[in-house]
């Protein structure tokens, strides 16, 4: 069918899907099976259509409906691509939808970052008399400890560029078909981005505040919190394209999903990076160290 489109143009019409029906009931049963969740966990509780949601049954529905969707229509998008439908233009178009995706990210993370420099830059405006209760009129506020950022955020920012240079090696031996050099670069670099969700998760683990002891750790946790998870869902896309990769999918022609991937992987990269400068050393400038 979708053969039968493309003989005339250049567009792909695709073939009807149960894919965005299912995502939708999915996100759905997420949302909500989300909420109850957390009321289940502080012993409350929710009802929806009359019915008690305050466990964990209907999150975990919700999820595997997604994860299914998410394996599903990105297979279907791989079959499509094998099949020739991914034209030209097509691949232009995925282009632009990837172009605008990691524009929206910039969006989200810019909202963190309006957050951090918000409470730092005006900690005390009189007329946030709350704010300045907490802080103290300073930042960070009075009698936080802060993280030393010559320390494991350091080690954390050299693990990150390090990827950058594995993945962008892994392109390049891609274009040249160099398919050993695809597949070592793609390994290291999702080494390295496992290393650094390991090294993250001791750092919040002996972190010497809370996420609810302050605006500090608020703003802290939140935003280094949103990139370490976008660092988790980058090494997966990567070990999809590392898994690809071996089964032979890509071509130097004809590779975007890896593209897509490395395009990300260099925007969590550069997010880093001015997490690392604005809220590791210059947000912690003159305040004690924690150390052990």
């Amino acid at each position: 069918m979708a053969d039968a489109h493309q003989k005339n143009h250049d567009y792909h019409i695709i073939d009807p899907s149960p894919w965005p029906l299912l995502a939708s009931v999915g996100a759905f049963f997420l949302t909500f099976g989300g909420v109850g969740y957390m009321r289940y966990l502080n012993g409350g509780s929710f009802h929806l259509f009359g019915l008690e949601l305050a466990s964990p049954w209907l999150f975990y529905i919700g999820l595997a409906l997604v994860l299914y969707t998410m394996y599903g229509w990105w297979a279907d998008t791989v079959k499509e691509a094998h099949e020739g439908a991914h034209t030209r233009v097509v691949s232009l178009h995925l282009r632009y939808g990837m172009i605008m995706f990691i524009a929206s990210e910039v969006m989200f993370f810019a909202a963190w970052f309006w957050a951090f420099f918000d409470a730092s830059l005006f900690s005390n405006e009189a007329i946030q008399a709350s704010r300045f209760e907490f802080t103290g009129g300073h930042w960070p506020p009075k009698g936080v400890e802060v993280l030393d950022p010559w320390h494991l955020p350091l080690y954390n920012t050299v693990i990150l560029l390090l990827s950058g240079t594995t993945v962008t090696w892994a392109h390049h031996a891609l274009l040249h078909g160099d398919r050993k050099g695809l597949i070592n670069g793609l390994a290291l670099t999702v080494v390295l981005g496992l290393l650094f969700s390991f090294v993250q998760g001791y750092e919040y683990a002996h972190a010497p505040f809370a996420f609810k002891s302050s605006i500090y750790g608020a703003t802290f946790f939140m935003a280094t919190g949103f990139h370490g998870f976008h660092v988790i869902v980058g090494t997966i896309f990567l070990l999809v394209c590392l898994l690809r990769a071996i089964k032979g999918d890509f071509t130097p022609k004809q590779h975007f999903g890896f593209e897509a991937a490395a395009w990300y992987w260099h925007f969590v990269d550069v997010v880093w990076l001015f997490l690392f400068f604005s809220i590791y050393i210059w947000g912690s400038w003159g305040a004690p160290i924690a150390h052990g």
